[in-house]
């Protein structure tokens, strides 16, 4: 087997045996996807996927980041091209690649996909990359494997995509109307039409107003066309917005002086410092918004996105040059806080991906806002060891239940079962440690192990 059935428990005897025990009482609960980057189109159409290359290969920045860090050429690899023309040749090169991803969390998801899913025993190399191109096209011929059945199959409750407020969500609607009774629901992410810096900016502004009848060449114009857009997601389902600003800032400016930026943005007379005062300001606009309709507000900041020009100019954005940075949260969300923080209907859970900010800044805000939950170890730090050192590091002040459980943020569709039966894992070796050294009584283990899997995701994000 590629995959050992105690991966990622204790070492030690007494722990791996709580260890054990916890997960087997969790590992086949339903799947609460909240988070994540799959398309809905997949699922309207439920068209088969094409080939290895174009369902594994293509979407995930993971492999192709890692691949391309080695010498290996995107265009080799058929990024960010809309039809893989040689998938056979592109997969061979992806197998004679595969020793690149020893150790880390990607060869864990991989591996359990190839076990799992495609019943592969063999270690992928180049020897036999003909093999698995093979076994997993016949699969993908099956009706086994059309996206719907491979929902239903993964057991997956709930899963959220991520659309622009532009979108026009036919493709939710189209599952709606297909009668298919999956819940797939959309997450509201305004950022095309609140970061200036966004390509095209003040275009998007304008359809932003068009689509929603109102004139967003006035502030209250574009206020009025973002409520509009996000009631319009609330009605397909979506019960979160998702934020990825640069920086957590946030500011609270009067509304006379909110206008007046907004005027010089759109006009693109804003300098750098004005527009993330503006990013800083909208993020208290959607959280008002959020204590007015419920939405529950996720905050992705400290990405330094599309680093390298050279691949942002050629192949786009979102293309694994994103690069973490440092962030602060006690200062920058102050102003937020003080307008909103006692807000009981208002959830906001916040991202890192400055790891010395969870115990320092984040636990402790947790621990005491009521509005706030930690999100859980988010893109390079979704691996075992970043998932335990949150553990480690979120406890001991914020507690378990002011977390939301795991989500997987992925585009990657196969590596959603694998990314959550990690988390699951390492949380089971986490409360098994406790156990073991006496500091948590194992029926309490037991209810905080389905917590973390089932129940804090679907209290969180309001499911």
């Amino acid at each position: 087997m590629l995959l050992h059935e105690d991966r990622l428990f204790p070492v030690e005897e007494v722990a791996r045996k709580v260890a054990r025990s916890l997960y087997a009482h969790v590992r086949n609960l339903p799947i609460v996807s909240p988070h994540g980057h799959t398309q809905a189109g997949w699922f309207a159409s439920n068209e088969p996927f094409p080939d290895p290359a174009t369902l594994l290969v293509q979407p995930d920045h993971y492999i192709f980041r890692m691949l391309y860090s080695q010498g290996v050429s995107m265009d080799d690899l058929a990024i960010g091209q809309p039809v893989v023309k040689d998938p056979r040749k592109v997969w061979r090169l992806f197998a004679s690649h595969y020793y690149l991803f020893r150790g880390t969390p990607t060869r864990i998801w991989l591996d359990y996909a190839f076990q799992e899913q495609f019943g592969l025993k063999e270690r992928l190399s180049e020897k036999n990359a003909d093999l698995y191109f093979d076994t997993i096209s016949e699969k993908l011929r099956t009706p086994e494997f059309r996206p719907r059945a491979l929902y239903e199959s993964f057991n997956i409750e709930v899963l959220s995509t991520t659309e622009s407020p532009l979108d026009p969500l036919t493709a939710h609607q189209q599952i709606r109307a297909s009668g298919w009774k999956a819940r797939i629901i959309p997450a509201f992410r305004p950022d095309p039409v609140v970061d200036p810096e966004f390509k095209g900016f003040a275009g998007l502004i304008a359809k932003l107003g068009e689509q929603n009848g109102e004139d967003t060449a006035k502030w209250s114009g574009y206020l009025n066309a973002l409520a509009k857009a996000r009631a319009r997601f609330k009605a397909m389902g979506s019960t979160s917005t998702d934020h990825g600003h640069p920086t957590a800032q946030t500011a609270d400016l009067p509304p006379a002086e909110a206008a007046a930026l907004y005027n010089k943005v759109i006009t693109g007379k804003a300098n750098a410092q004005e527009q993330e005062l503006f990013r800083a300001q909208m993020l208290t606009e959607m959280a008002r918004m959020s204590v007015e309709d419920g939405l529950v507000m996720q905050i992705h900041p400290g990405s330094v996105r599309n680093h390298n020009k050279f691949v942002y100019e050629k192949y786009g954005r979102d293309m694994g040059a994103d690069i973490p940075g440092p962030t602060n949260f006690v200062q920058a969300l102050r102003p937020l806080l003080d307008r909103f923080g006692n807000e009981k209907n208002l959830t906001i859970i916040l991202f890192m991906l400055d790891e010395s900010t969870i115990s320092r800044e984040l636990a402790p805000l947790a621990g005491h806002y009521p509005c706030l939950r930690l999100g859980p170890p988010w893109w390079f730090h979704d691996s075992p060891e970043g998932m335990m050192r949150f553990r480690e590091q979120a406890t001991e002040t914020a507690g378990f239940y002011n977390t939301v459980g795991f989500n997987d943020d992925t585009r990657a569709f196969l590596s959603i079962p694998a990314r959550h039966d990690v988390a699951r894992r390492v949380d089971c070796a986490f409360l098994g440690r406790l156990v073991a050294e006496h500091r948590l009584d194992e029926d309490e283990a037991h209810e905080v192990a389905h917590e973390l899997t089932y129940g804090l995701v679907k209290k969180a994000y309001r499911l």
